[in-house]
């Protein structure tokens, strides 16, 4: 007979107790990280969140509480376009070890023209990349301090038709928005994976593990007032979409399942089962271009040098 599994099969309506156990979701005020942040919360961790905003941090941790009854959740100033900030993030967790963080904060623009962030780097790319390049450098110690820690990476579907120009990490010679804001989120995905080969390769007991959302609307996201409200009319308007597209609920469920599944292992990819798109997480084939080691090491050196950060580098 075939060897059984004493786990029970995933179900993202019921996850596994966390008691004990911290987790850092930034951008976790709104969209899918306030979902990840408020099903992290339903486990018993303690679930931190991360935000420029004290006043949307206050909204989001009342209406997790609202949620979640007796909800171990807090709030810490975050703001991924101000690296040199970066360095005190660590020690305002106030905690001796982080059992997982989840890089989910980001800036999308739409339209030109280019930003930059006070450290001169193209907004999109500063923040979501950069940032939490710098971020994971400095949470390396509370990460290694846990049993097996894990950093999960929220990447987009949008990446999926995406390609790093090492040329250009900047967009200086050639800004598209929505191009620029696909790149910074692949540039975060190839950072998850190359993170999880450089853990390795140091014996670490931290992985590092890529997720992404599939098709999340907000107009399929349940109210969470005042975080979000849905009204009427764009719950019946967005009707036809949910045969192929999910709220930012569900856009939570890989994150989700990559911090808490003891089955998930560092250097995969979790994403919705349908069409990549909508429905239960699970884990995907890795996209043909993250496979490529080369990129993949180029755009680290490249961060690295842009940044002065090295998170692969593991001490102790």
């Amino acid at each position: 007979m075939p060897p059984t599994s004493s786990a029970p099969p995933w179900n993202a309506q019921r996850l596994p107790g966390a008691d004990g156990r911290v987790f850092l979701v930034t951008g976790g005020n709104a969209g899918i990280g306030y979902f990840v942040a408020e099903q992290l919360s339903a486990t018993g961790a303690t679930v931190v969140l991360g935000s420029r905003s004290p006043a949307k941090a206050e909204a989001a941790m009342a209406s997790i509480r609202a949620q979640v009854p007796g909800a171990r959740v807090r709030a810490v100033r975050l703001d991924l376009a101000d690296l040199s900030s970066l360095g005190t993030v660590a020690d305002s967790l106030e905690v001796d070890r982080l059992d997982a963080v989840v890089h989910n904060a980001g800036v999308a623009l739409d339209d030109p023209p280019r930003e930059e962030t006070g450290d001169g780097h193209e907004l999109m790319f500063g923040t979501n990349h950069l940032g939490h390049f710098v971020l994971t450098h400095r949470l390396m110690p509370l990460l290694t301090a846990a049993p097996a820690a894990r950093v999960v990476t929220m990447g987009s579907f949008a990446a999926r038709s995406e390609r790093i120009d090492l040329d250009d990490l900047q967009s200086r010679k050639d800004y598209r928005p929505k191009r620029t804001y696909g790149r910074s989120k692949l540039a975060q995905m190839y950072f998850g994976i190359e993170l999880d080969r450089r853990l390795r390769a140091a014996g670490s007991t931290v992985a590092s593990v890529v997720a992404h959302p599939g098709g999340a609307l907000d107009s399929l996201t349940p109210s969470r007032s005042p975080v979000h409200v849905r009204t009427a009319g764009a719950r019946l308007g967005a009707a036809p979409a949910a045969l192929l597209l999910q709220g930012k609920h569900a856009g939570a469920w890989p994150a989700v399942r990559a911090v808490l599944d003891p089955a998930v292992a560092g250097g995969q990819l979790w994403g919705p089962r349908v069409f990549g798109l909508r429905g239960e997480p699970r884990r995907e084939p890795l996209w043909n271009h993250l496979t490529d080691p080369v990129v993949a090491a180029r755009l680290w050196e490249a961060s690295r040098d842009l940044t002065g950060a090295d998170p692969g580098t593991v001490s102790g």
